[in-house]
């Protein structure tokens, strides 16, 4: 592994502008800052306005609309579903499977499937009748092939190859007196007119075109050189001129300055920014100076030692006399309250005497054994 660092490389140097640049350069970006710098501080007090608005007003309003929202649509369906719908689709489900699954199952067990066995063994009698019925109708039929039908094929085939045979015969006469015929009444003419007639023809005719096609291709040539040279000289050196002589350079200026004023339009936001940041920090101090700081020596210096003396003469006061009058009021109604169930029990026991003592109930169960101690022991030899 190298851990060598590479040296850099050194960074390509920048194309030389020209001075064309240089003096657009200085009083288009002055031109540019004076128009927007104006703009950005009204982009910052509306960013500002916007973000007071949204902490302050748009947050909250967007969290009752949320909350009204949900009161409104959401929490009325949800109890629909879970205390309307889904009971009563579970009662529509006890209801059909009490209604129908039960007595389509039993259907089906007890009435259905022995009907089912019964006709499938009815089918399989039937099935076993006919399968005997079609072998017995098959060995009849099997036979009658092997001994009838199969011998008076093979004479019937035996008539129709004699047959065949004198067709053939008679049919490759025919066919080599007609192919000798045609040879020398068709083909041999034909093969002497297209040699002799037609080839010359057709060489003379297609020297006359070749010859008509170059002189067509001649005369199309030289018009479209004249018409090619003539568009040339009108249209194509005057449009080339103008696209050297006169577009290039305005396109130049022109991109010179729509990067000049490009870069002035950065420049100068970044600057307003700053411009806008130092104002709105100054308004900011100000506004603390002039209104912030005056409150806050205002509640310390004189609201908060005034709420101190209230909270110790008026409110603590009021408020130890309020906890014992809540305590006196507990204190009175709780003995109350005694009183009226000491009543109600003194009441009870005049009307219907005092309850019966409930009686100890003698235990079923096995005492617990005893601890062992020093003086017992639990041993056959050492009990006493």
């Amino acid at each position: 592994m190298e851990f060598e660092k590479v040296p850099a490389q050194p960074p390509a140097p920048e194309a030389p502008e020209g001075c064309l640049a240089v003096a657009i350069r200085l009083p288009v970006r002055i031109v540019v800052l004076v128009l927007v710098v104006p703009v950005r501080m009204v982009w910052d007090a509306l960013v500002v306005a916007g973000r007071f608005l949204e902490r302050t007003l748009l947050r909250p309003l967007g969290r009752a609309l949320e909350w009204v929202g949900r009161a409104l649509f959401v929490w009325p369906w949800v109890a629909l579903w879970r205390y309307a719908v889904v009971p009563v689709a579970k009662g529509l489900a006890w209801l059909g499977n009490v209604l129908i699954v039960v007595p389509a199952r039993w259907v089906y067990q007890y009435l259905l499937t022995p009907v089912g066995h019964a006709v499938v063994w009815v089918v399989r009698g039937v099935g076993s009748g006919l399968a005997w019925v079609f072998g017995v109708v098959g060995a009849a039929l099997g036979w009658v092939y092997a001994r009838v039908l199969t011998p008076v094929g093979h004479a019937i085939a035996w008539v129709f190859k004699g047959i065949g045979i004198v067709l053939a015969a008679a049919g490759v006469g025919v066919y080599t007196a007609v192919a000798w015929l045609v040879r020398y009444l068709v083909v041999v003419p034909a093969r002497w007119v297209y040699q002799y007639v037609l080839t010359p023809v057709g060489r003379a005719v297609a020297w006359v075109a070749a010859g008509a096609a170059w002189l067509v291709r001649t005369i199309f040539t030289g018009i479209g050189a004249v018409l090619y040279w003539t568009a040339r000289i009108l249209l194509v050196l005057p449009a080339l001129a103008v696209w050297r002589w006169v577009l290039v350079p305005v396109g130049r200026v022109l991109a010179v300055i729509g990067r000049e004023v490009a870069e002035a339009l950065g420049h100068a936001w970044r600057i307003a920014g700053r411009i806008s940041l130092a104002v709105g920090r100054f308004l900011g101090t100000l506004f603390r100076w002039i209104f912030v700081e005056p409150v806050r020596w205002v509640y310390r210096t004189v609201l908060t030692p005034l709420g101190h003396v209230v909270r110790d003469t008026v409110l603590r006061p009021a408020a130890e006399a309020a906890r014992g009058i809540g305590r006196a009021t507990r204190q009175a109604i709780a003995a109350a309250r005694e009183s009226a169930r000491q009543a109600r029990a003194d009441f009870r026991r005049m009307l219907f005497g005092a309850p019966a003592e409930p009686q100890a109930v003698p235990r079923r169960e096995p005492a617990a054994a005893e601890t062992r101690t020093l003086g017992s022991s639990t041993t056959a030899l050492t009990k006493d």
